[in-house]
């Protein structure tokens, strides 16, 4: 890096470190009203207003909570929550992108042992993992659209999984700051519609069971390029092949350092795989089928992480990457 990048970087990372530690000092005198009037006098300028400051807020480490009951106020359901997503999404990817561009680098250079372990498996669930954090708040949503940018997660799918993942919880707050508008108004539907905030309020802080039920209730499924990357960087993963022996050695061949357990012996052998319990496991056929129901009989067995290749030794051969025991022609 030469050293005029080098000194942007410190000029941005510094004037970003200074623009939230004076958010954080000034964030008592946010006053909700009074920015909801000003906001209001902009006339048509004010929905670009209100998207600029709640993404302004979200990188600055501000409450979004406010800028959604604020946003419901002042637009309504319908536009209110249109506008508060085109916020919180801008501010996020704002966030994001400052952080890959700051100190990505630095980080992938300087992890190892379990940052590296956990970066990297953030890394392979890809936007799956951006859907689960938004649904199942497990960080604060500031914190975490920096966290992200740390990793490799492509930006275009950060963007659509965390807009997508955030529309339950974003309607809700704009209901409710609808609805608030409604009672100060004295509207005869306003109990009616503060009920339903609230129901739907409650509705999202439910969603984290049903999503980590869902997800308990599966087991996972890997990417042959990502089980190739794993294998490439040496990490301890299990590669199980429940074809038959015929298979394993015929003209699609398997994946190196795969360990060929039939799925029919496979109940039989599973006191054999007694220490790998702990480690990840990836489980691959000819296409998936075999996968799936082996994974099954792992998940049974209390198998940590198992996963499935998806499209098999098919997929594998399609990608291009070598077969250990394939016949040479």
């Amino acid at each position: 890096m030469n050293v005029r990048a080098l000194l942007s970087r410190l000029a941005l990372a510094l004037a970003l470190a200074g623009g939230i530690a004076w958010a954080l000092v000034h964030r008592d005198q946010l006053n909700p009203a009074e920015l909801q009037q000003k906001i209001q006098t902009l006339g048509p300028w004010a929905p670009l207003a209100f998207i600029a400051l709640f993404a302004l807020a979200t990188v600055l480490f501000l409450p979004g909570a406010i800028f959604g009951l604020i946003g419901g106020a002042l637009f309504g359901l319908g536009w209110g929550s249109a506008w508060n997503l085109a916020g919180a999404t801008l501010g996020a990817t704002l966030a994001f992108l400052t952080a890959r561009y700051v100190a990505s680098d630095w980080v992938a250079r300087r992890a190892g042992g379990r940052l590296k372990g956990l970066i990297e498996g953030v890394e392979d669930e890809g936007w799956r993992f951006v859907a689960l954090v938004r649904l199942v708040p497990l960080f604060p949503f500031n914190l975490l659209n920096y966290a992200l940018g740390l990793t490799r997660i492509r930006l275009s799918h950060y963007v659509v999984a965390s807009a997508v993942a955030m529309i339950p919880g974003t309607v809700a707050y704009t209901w409710l700051g609808h609805a608030g508008r409604e009672v100060a108004a004295g509207s005869e539907t306003a109990v009616r519609n503060a009920l339903l905030a609230l129901g739907l309020l409650a509705l999202v802080a439910f969603l984290p069971r049903l999503v980590r039920r869902f997800r308990h209730n599966g087991p996972r499924w890997i990417e042959v390029r990502q089980l190739q990357t794993q294998l490439d960087r040496g990490e301890q993963l299990l590669v199980i092949d429940v074809r038959g022996p015929d298979e394993f050695n015929g003209p699609l061949g398997h994946v190196p350092a795969s360990l060929n357990i039939p799925l029919p012996d496979l109940a039989v052998r599973i006191g054999e795989l007694e220490p790998s319990r702990r480690r990840r496991v990836a489980i691959v056929c000819r296409t998936d089928k075999r996968s799936a129901k082996a994974a099954e009989l792992l998940m049974a067995a209390r198998f940590a992480d198992v996963a499935i290749v998806r499209g098999g030794m098919e997929q594998w051969q399609r990608e291009g990457f070598a077969g250990a025991g394939a016949p040479t022609s």
